[in-house]
């Protein structure tokens, strides 16, 4: 089972529900999903880039990929509606929090000049996002199978109904906030 898992039932939850007095431990806010999401926009010229995308997201959350699609047509970029121009993964369960262990413990420390992530990237619902500028800060990347370094962005979503109580979730789960 998931160490973050037996965290949060052992001792996250009760920690929230006496600092904010929650009344059910329905309130008491959780981690719902983690979204990875990767845009690729030399997919419409080449079809490779987004198949390599797709590997490289299934080693990294250990399921399968699915290949987003323009909602739009833009000219400009010479995108027309329904073309692949994208990969995601949603994680869920056992899934989620071991990546969400690997991420904070492992591959966000080898990010060179590591600070710490931004404390302020909430929505004000209570989701977190995140933006990584390269996909081979995870382990399970080789570094000479890779063609092109591509970014990511990760969002955490929360049943928690504020930013603070997200915050607090997150923290004790051992994210990496940067001091402010």
């Amino acid at each position: 089972m998931a160490r973050l898992k037996d965290l949060y039932k052992a001792e996250i939850a009760p920690a929230l529900m006496k600092q904010y007095n929650y009344k059910s431990v329905m309130q008491i806010p959780k981690l719902d999903k983690i979204v990875i999401n990767v845009g690729v926009g030399e997919a419409k010229d080449n079809s490779k880039a987004l198949d390599a995308v797709l590997g490289d997201l299934a080693l990294i959350s250990g399921q399968k990929a699915v290949p987003t699609y323009a909602k739009k047509s833009v000219a400009n970029f010479k995108i027309r509606q329904g073309m692949k121009i994208g990969a995601k993964v949603t994680l869920r369960g056992d899934r989620m929090y071991e990546f969400m262990d690997r991420l904070f413990n492992f591959a966000l420390p080898r990010v060179r000049d590591f600070k710490g992530i931004n404390p302020n990237a909430f929505d004000g619902r209570g989701n977190y996002a995140l933006g990584l500028k390269e996909q081979l800060i995870f382990p399970e990347i080789d570094y000479d199978k890779v063609e092109k370094i591509r970014g990511m962005d990760i969002c955490f979503v929360t049943t928690a109904t504020t930013d603070e109580e997200a915050r607090e979730l997150l923290k004790l789960f051992g994210a990496p906030f940067a001091k402010q």
